[in-house]
């Protein structure tokens, strides 16, 4: 039975999952769960993902949530995912692990936080929150500082040192990707002082197309519609209904 995943492109999380399985050729077939009907809050979701969160995955009676543990369930569970993904090397293994729980308290609060209340907020009808952007900046300017200089030290192209990317790796570049939305002046304001950053997302990008930029189509429609003159002008007016049904909670 083909593997079943719910998901939302919208979603960084989302964005990670379906890019390792096309780049590591699972079969899946992609189930679209509309965040912004909130589709994902339906009961005929629920009895599917009791959490009700995106990604999720059903691999015949077996059904689990959470990007990074299903990174690690289809990297240990399918057959010709090369071994740099999540290595048989349990110190190796152990290492990705701290990264990935590393993420979710630090790095994950950066990227999510600066959007939602700088370029997203009048989309979503929501007053602009400098003061949350500012402290959302704080998390992602030391988070990748951390980066620097735990991960990426040494002459390693990918975390850890390694030459080949892991599933940490691609979880955390996914998550920086957002920063798109915020047009080029801003984004490279915030990851300009970090050049080691910029290389290792260039170096995750190269190892996953063209699957990475495929993914990342529906990221890049939704920045360029942000960055529309006309379109700026319509949110701040109260309008926009378009742009909302595209982004509202996704991200």
């Amino acid at each position: 039975m083909k593997l079943k995943l719910y998901a939302d492109r919208m979603s960084q999380p989302v964005r990670a999952v379906i890019i390792f399985c096309k780049k590591n050729g699972i079969d899946f077939e992609e189930i679209r769960v509309d965040i912004a009907k909130r589709q994902h809050l339906t009961p005929e979701y629920a009895e599917i993902i009791p959490m009700k969160q995106l990604p999720a995955i059903v691999d015949g009676r077996f059904k689990l949530f959470e990007s990074h543990a299903i990174l690690v369930y289809l990297a240990s569970s399918f057959p010709g995912v090369a071994d740099h993904w999540y290595p048989a090397d349990v110190f190796k293994r152990s290492k990705i692990h701290s990264v990935l729980d590393w993420h979710h308290s630090n790095l994950r609060r950066g990227p999510t936080t600066i959007v939602r209340n700088t370029v997203l907020a009048p989309v979503l009808g929501r007053p602009l929150n400098p003061e949350a952007a500012a402290e959302g900046e704080k998390f992602l300017s030391a988070s990748l500082s951390k980066i620097e200089s735990v991960w990426l030290k040494g002459n390693g192209r990918f975390l850890l040192g390694g030459n080949q990317p892991s599933i940490a790796d691609l979880s955390l570049v996914c998550d920086i990707m957002q920063l798109e939305l915020l047009g080029e002046t801003e984004r490279n304001r915030l990851l300009g002082p970090y050049k080691e950053v910029q290389q290792w997302i260039e170096n995750t990008r190269n190892a996953t197309n063209p699957h990475f930029d495929e993914v990342h189509k529906i990221l890049m429609k939704a920045k360029e519609k942000l960055q529309n003159p006309r379109m700026k002008g319509a949110t701040n007016e109260g309008g926009g209904s378009d742009m909302k049904r595209t982004l509202h909670s996704r991200i």
